[in-house]
């Protein structure tokens, strides 16, 4: 039997990590050991929640956009429906990849009298790329230094060298915080990842800190600006139809494309695009051909590229056939080649751009 909702205190775990760095994936390996029983909830941005409905766990989306500074008000509503409706034993949260956890932890620690208290907040961190965007991204060094727990990720994908250059970068930033390499073929441990309790980010009450750890002035002036100065954003959409040469795209061809994009300027390409079967040759021959199109769940970060078929299509995706989010650096000048590739004219019907 269920504990009433009214009576016991629900633990948060946060995580956080820069664009790309696999957050989803070592959320889903947790969940995966997570004993049977375990009442949970995994609230995200909507292209990760269809990716965790695909493996059939439930899942609450609790903002629509970046839980972060700018929305991070709407979070307690959230919470508190997720509790109304489903009594969780614990709720995990993954943050946008450009958020800086300060403000969830804080809105997560007021809300001690409904009912919450935030246990964990840990830190992935790519080891393929977090050299590179290090150095361009205040809020990768931020994530880093402000957690419990640094997970290392993509390890196996580096040789000796490179672990040992992201290990000491890490440890310039944050040297006392424990460090764990996931395992791809195990993944995360509930015992690890569980009943941390910490006390990160306790504001001060009755001239009394308890802060572990204390926000520079800098991080916090840094905050309120760090999604015009991190990223280029991207969006394309267009209802429901045919792309650009008659036909909906092709899952081979848009693939060629995605992985074509340079990595080193595209970080993120996430969303949803009705893609068609790759055709035969004979079918190929066949112009009058009636393409028959579903919806498909687009997830790149820095070259490697995964389409997901999303089985569980509800009305929100009816008019749509491509919804697409690109994040990176210096994206103005591919404004033209990412319209053409997920074919779409490049007009400002179909484009929305967010520049640092």
């Amino acid at each position: 039997m269920s504990t009433p909702a009214s009576a016991k205190t629900i633990p948060v775990t946060v995580f956080t990590g820069f664009l790309g760095a696999g957050k989803t994936t070592v959320i889903l390996s947790l969940l995966q050991r997570i004993p049977k029983g375990y009442n949970n909830e995994f609230g995200d941005v909507e292209v990760d929640s269809a990716l965790v409905r695909e493996s059939n766990v439930q899942v609450q989306e609790m903002l629509n956009g970046c839980m972060c500074c700018v929305l991070v008000g709407q979070m307690k509503n959230a919470l508190l429906e997720l509790k109304e409706k489903y009594n969780p034993d614990r709720v995990i949260i993954e943050t946008s990849g450009s958020a800086f956890p300060a403000p969830i932890a804080w809105q997560i620690r007021e809300m001690a009298g409904d009912g919450f208290t935030l246990d964990a907040i840990l830190t992935v961190v790519d080891c393929v790329n977090f050299t590179g965007y290090e150095d361009t991204s205040y809020t990768a060094k931020m994530q880093a230094k402000y957690t419990d727990m640094i997970l290392f990720t993509k390890h196996t994908l580096v040789d000796e060298y490179q672990l040992d250059k992201v290990i000491d970068h890490v440890n310039e930033l944050n040297t006392d915080t424990p460090k764990l390499r996931v395992d791809p073929d195990q993944g995360l441990s509930p015992d690890v990842a569980f009943g941390l309790d910490t006390t990160l980010f306790q504001r001060q009450t009755n001239g009394h800190t308890g802060h572990a750890r204390k926000c520079s002035a800098e991080d916090i002036a840094h905050l309120r600006d760090h999604h015009e100065r991190e990223v280029d954003i991207v969006q394309l959409t267009r209802a429901r139809g045919a792309s650009a040469d008659g036909r909906p795209l092709s899952r081979s061809s848009l693939l060629a494309f995605l992985e074509a994009l340079p990595k080193d300027e595209v970080y993120r390409v996430k969303g949803f695009v009705r893609l068609r079967d790759d055709e035969t040759e004979e079918e190929k021959r066949e112009a009058d051909q009636d393409w028959s199109d579903a919806m498909w769940i687009v997830n790149c970060a820095f070259g490697r590229c995964t389409l997901t078929p999303l089985t569980q299509e509800n009305d929100r995706f009816a008019d749509d056939t491509v919804r697409i989010t690109v994040m990176g650096q210096d994206l103005r000048m591919l404004v033209p080649r990412l319209a053409a590739g997920f074919g779409l004219p490049n007009d400002e019907a179909h484009l929305k751009t967010y520049w640092r």
